[in-house]
């Protein structure tokens, strides 16, 4: 077994370390969520925490992990004698991001089951994780199924399993850590408010203390056990400190005055829901108990809220988490009670020290940032005459500065036609191998999902001339049959968004990237990967590569300036570039093109015709598309319409975008599609 880098050896990253260890002492405060950039010792730090948490008592023989002094009554290898146990360390179970359902929660023992004709249940991490540490990392990346799964049992405490002729419950209470990189996507609201507390961490600017994380991680690289060893007096400290505040922990008394400010901070944070109130008065006594000291101080509260309310308090997924604690300030001191009149002056913890133990860094911790837009506030002159209506094409346009998105609104969901079998999402009808059952069929290749009432129709009327003889079934390969299930799926949104001159009116263009930004909400609720093109001037430009952060293209799309000529032709080549690079990375997920134009096309040699040409490259190969027709005034060329038509897909305004008109475009866009194909 490797031997992990030291809790205590970690460099910095105080907040992280602090919410960890509150967790350790009471682990009704509900997990931790880490967000941060990759390289910053997210995951060191939560596998180093294993080694610090104190010992168990388990029922001998129990896979379930039953506590000797109170088992489970309803545990599946019960019931339990009273008396033997055994000692162990506190298990950190790692679930995987591509973890199949059975893995989970466990299943019937097929082996058993085919084998010897019995009924057994095989557990799973759900079961490995009671009383430990359930570690997710990418967590933002897991399955919703999965998802769906951890949510229930966090709510429950428990794991119910009702499947394949088996009925079982068993205990689940554990310790949930996840780590996630923002880059790569935001998670599901219900998920995000199971985690009782969040750390942002961030890889040091400071050269020194760089030095210092990448001199001890050559030092435990060239020699773990040693380095191990040069760490565990604080190890130790810190492992007799964690039982200390346990044993503490009954005897913190949480007075009117705090539960006043707790409840105070969550009302006007606006934070829904009563469990963040719930987490905060778990977190302040924490907070006191690993100080040392019986009462909940204000500074105890204050703590607290930093670490359990940000996350809560986003109002959409574009909003970045975090607390104004200047307001979180004032409230505290608008509402200080008798409780708070002789507050520790030495902060948060207290005066024998509330902040982690000294330590200094995992592995290297890199410096790379989310790539920022440069936004370009040149102010030059634009197309757009009295009114904001465009001028005629070509009239020498500029370029005008970024303007900020309308107010998002609601809509429905755009969906590609037939049954894929891209990624599990939300979006798009799919073959998957989550979701409902179908159907059965012979495997092609490795078998997946058995199918077992399938395969013990396939192998029962052979048994007699098999020479079966006991209660096992004799199955062979041939019998075996693969479950079909159909779920949903998330497809690759694509903009193509005209940034040119002819768009360049400010409401206009504000109209469109409220409309833009509306179904970037859409996108990130249903899963999907989002890229955004964009043309003006004389060229297209991929403003982001096909990505799962939905957070980046709202960034990136709020940023984009407008002016110039508009080279529609390149906005779809590139686009359609784009799409042929995707397909070889991903060949499953199916795509969904949007374009955002008023359907004009200048500059270069033709314009017109060679749009047409890109545009019928999408109809050739049947990508679903749709226009949003941006198209305003009196006067209307419909050439949006004309541009839909040879790509195949349909046309619409940014009125008919709202949820109530958007129906009619869904069916527009399938019966557009099936014609093609």
């Amino acid at each position: 077994m490797s031997t992990p880098f030291p809790f205590t050896a970690v460099v910095g990253q105080d907040d992280l370390r602090l919410a960890l260890l509150l967790n350790a002492v009471s682990p009704a405060v509900g997990g931790v969520l880490v967000r941060g950039e990759k390289g910053t010792a997210k995951s060191t730090a939560v596998r180093a925490l294993a080694a610090l948490m104190p010992a168990l008592d388990v029922v001998s023989g129990c896979r379930f992990s039953c506590d000797p002094d109170s088992p489970d009554p309803a545990c599946p290898d019960g019931p339990h004698e009273p008396g033997a146990f055994e000692t162990r360390p506190a298990r950190m179970v790692e679930l995987p991001v591509g973890a199949s359902e059975d893995r989970l929660v466990g299943a019937l023992d097929i082996e058993r089951a085919l084998a010897e004709g019995v009924k057994a249940f095989e557990p799973g991490l759900l079961a490995d994780a009671h009383r430990g540490i359930l570690y997710v990392d990418e967590v933002n990346l897991l399955h919703d199924h999965l998802v769906d799964l951890l949510l229930d049992a966090a709510a429950m405490g428990a794991s119910y399993v009702e499947r394949e002729g088996v009925s079982v419950r068993h205990a689940a209470r554990f310790l949930l850590v996840g780590t996630m990189n923002p880059e790569e996507g935001e998670l599901r609201p219900q998920l995000l408010d199971r985690f009782g507390l969040t750390v942002e961490v961030a890889a040091s600017r400071e050269p020194d203390q760089r030095v210092e994380v990448v001199r001890r991680r050559l030092a435990y690289d060239d020699d773990p056990a040693g380095f191990a060893e040069r760490w565990a007096d604080e190890e130790s400290a810190v492992r007799g400190r964690i039982v200390a505040a346990r044993k503490l922990l009954p005897s913190v008394r949480l007075g009117d005055g705090a539960l006043r400010q707790i409840a105070a901070t969550c009302a006007a944070f606006e934070v829904d829901g009563m469990r963040a109130d719930i987490v905060m008065a778990r977190t302040a006594t924490a907070l006191a108990a690993w100080a040392g000291r019986t009462d909940v101080l204000a500074e105890d509260v204050r703590q607290a809220a930093l670490l359990a309310l940000p996350h809560r308090r986003r109002r959409n997924p574009f909003d970045a988490p975090g607390l104004d604690e200047d307001k979180l300030d004032d409230t505290l001191e608008e509402f200080a009670g008798p409780d708070d009149e002789d507050p520790d002056p030495d902060g948060p913890g207290g005066g024998d020290g509330g902040e982690p133990p000294p330590s200094d860094g995992d592995g290297p911790q890199g410096d790379d940032t989310a790539a920022r837009p440069e936004t370009d506030d040149s102010t030059a002159g634009t197309e757009s005459g009295e009114g904001g209506e465009p001028q005629p094409a070509g009239s020498g346009a500029g370029e005008q500065s970024a303007v900020r998105a309308a107010e998002p609104f609601r809509t429905k969901v755009l969906s590609v036609p037939g049954i894929g079998a891209g990624a599990a999402g939300r979006r798009s009808r799919a073959r998957t191998e989550h979701g409902r059952t179908t159907g059965a069929r012979r495997p092609r290749g490795t078998l997946t999902k058995l199918h077992l009432a399938a395969t013990v129709m396939a192998a029962a009327p052979h048994q007699r001339q098999r020479g079966r003889s006991g209660r096992g079934l004799v199955v062979r390969r041939d019998d075996l049959r693969q479950a079909t299930r159909e779920g949903r799926e998330g497809n690759l949104v694509l903009f193509v968004v005209d940034a040119s001159g002819s768009m360049a009116a400010r409401q206009r263009m504000s109209a469109v990237k409220g409309a833009v930004l509306s179904l970037l909400l859409d996108a990130y609720q249903r899963r999907d990967k989002v890229g955004l093109v964009s043309f003006r001037g004389t060229a297209a430009d991929l403003a982001l590569p096909p990505t799962s952060s939905v957070d980046a293209a709202a960034v990136r799309l709020e940023s984009l300036p407008t002016g110039g000529r508009t080279p529609l032709a390149a906005g779809l080549l590139k686009a359609h570039d784009v799409l042929r690079v995707e397909r070889l990375r991903d060949p499953a997920r199916r795509a969904l093109v949007v374009v955002v134009t008023d359907g004009r096309a200048t500059g270069g040699p033709e314009p017109v015709a060679l749009a047409g040409r890109a545009a019928r490259l999408f109809a050739a190969e049947s990508i679903a598309s749709v226009v949003v027709d941006c198209e305003s005034g009196p006067v209307r060329l419909g050439l949006a319409g004309q541009l839909a038509g040879e790509l195949g897909g349909s046309a619409v305004t940014l009125d008919e975008l709202r949820a109530d008109s958007i129906a009619g475009l869904v069916r527009d866009v399938q019966g557009t599609s099936r014609r093609a194909a």
